[in-house]
């Protein structure tokens, strides 16, 4: 009898201690992703990053000496680079706020348009989360909070509609607050993998020359971060999203001006501050989800768009000292798909425009993208084929960028402006985990 009572104690026992084990919360990271690959052909030579696979639009006229078109060649290509791998960290309460954190990264290399570093295995978002009742703390890498990440374009590319959709992720610290259907946000953030561009000059064989490079540092020198302010509104439904936000930066871009001709290095402080400002909206019904965005940018080559900044004039022959001058962007896209959950179309529709830049400029040195461009517009439908975690899907892209020369003495002016087109053919095939 008595070794009954011990074996019924005993299972009482485990029983207890399986029901603690199961009522304890679990803590550690759980994997998912997608593998994915891209079979793409294009009609003529383009503006892109890593092999082609981030298109931006198409490339210029370049004549050869029978005055046929260089970038008339098409091209074609296969990657499976996009694949990803995601972590999400959960983890136990810290100052009364509920923690987590996500670890995400790719194979689309770290650096450089060309072979340098294609397939290198990258860091895209690294962050920790605490949410409290009303607010929550990000510090990490995430975003740019100008890619709005509840309501982007759904289309098969990677460029995700750039360049008229801001496309960055940032080292950030930012903090929502919740006050019913309103969200306010506040960021502020630095430049890791996507930055501003400016001078870079080099010491070789005892003389100064001046190039043009891709760098954190000109926002790192200004010290003022990256700051970013922002409102998103859900009205009657959490499904639709109503939002606007306004950027500020500044860049110090160079520490130093350089006289060539004397050889000699004087101290430099001029800034250059830029104002930006998004609205965006997006509707979702049942059977079909809208969304549109309008962006006004200055200074957006880090954001993956044309503009940049020039400098407007030198103030100084003996020091080299100058006076900058922002380049202005204007961006609207619109994005429509299907909600089907065996089949999906969609369309993409974006266009933007040069809007030139502040101040007259009176030199050639720009530190922008596309100066030479005055408008860009793209139309892309799509069809995505769905059937349990894999996905196989159509696109169509057609790019049109219209060149032109910039006129001197003018705030950027082009002239002689000319359409050049490229239609990109698009299968996706992704297989989630």
């Amino acid at each position: 009898m008595k070794y009954i009572i011990l074996a019924v104690s005993l299972l009482a026992y485990f029983a207890i201690d399986a029901q603690n084990q199961k009522e304890a919360p679990k803590f550690g990271i759980s994997f998912s992703g997608f593998v994915k690959t891209d079979v793409f052909f294009d009609t003529r030579q383009t503006v892109n990053i890593r092999e082609g696979h981030f298109l931006l639009y198409p490339d210029n006229v370049a004549l050869d000496a029978n005055n046929v078109d260089i970038n008339g060649t098409s091209s074609f290509n296969i990657l499976s680079i996009q694949s990803r791998l995601r972590g999400a960290i959960t983890g136990p309460d810290a100052f009364n706020a509920k923690t987590s954190g996500i670890l995400e990264a790719d194979f689309f290399g770290n650096a450089g348009s060309g072979l340098d570093d294609v397939n290198g295995f990258r860091l895209r978002h690294a962050f920790v989360k605490l949410n409290w009742k009303s607010t929550e703390l990000l510090v990490g890498q995430y975003w740019h909070p100008m890619f709005i990440a509840e309501s982007f374009p759904g289309v098969l590319s990677f460029n995700t509609g750039a360049p008229f959709q801001p496309f960055s992720r940032n080292p950030q610290i930012r903090i929502t607050k919740t006050l019913g259907k309103l969200k306010l946000i506040g960021t502020v953030f630095s430049q890791r993998d996507f930055t501003s561009i400016g001078p870079e000059y080099t010491f070789v064989n005892g003389l100064y020359t001046s190039a043009t490079a891709a760098s954190s540092k000109y926002l790192r020198n200004a010290v003022v971060p990256n700051m970013h302010i922002q409102a998103h509104f859900n009205p009657k439904s959490t499904e639709h999203l109503i939002g606007i936000g306004v950027d500020y930066k500044t860049l110090l871009p160079e520490i130093y001006t350089v006289n060539i001709a004397g050889n000699k290095r004087f101290v430099s402080t001029k800034k250059i501050g830029s104002t930006s400002a998004i609205a965006f909206s997006q509707l979702k019904f049942k059977p079909i989800t809208v969304k549109f965005e309008s962006v006004y940018a200055q200074n957006a080559t880090d954001l993956t768009m044309l503009g940049g900044y020039a400098v407007s004039q030198t103030n100084n022959a003996e020091t080299g000292a100058k006076d900058f001058t922002n380049m202005n962007t204007f961006s609207c896209w619109a994005d429509a798909n299907t909600n089907g959950e065996k089949i999906q179309f969609g369309l993409f529709a974006g266009f933007t425009k040069n809007m030139g830049s502040d101040k007259t400029i009176k030199t050639n040195t720009y530190y922008a993208r596309g100066t030479n461009i005055d408008k860009v517009y793209r139309i892309a439908p799509r069809v995505v084929f769905i059937s349990g975690k894999l996905d196989i899907g159509l696109e169509i892209e057609h790019t049109a960028a219209t060149y032109g020369k910039i006129a001197v003495n003018t705030k950027a002016e082009l002239t002689e402006l000319k359409p050049v087109e490229n239609t990109r053919a698009l299968l996706a095939v992704t297989y989630k985990f």
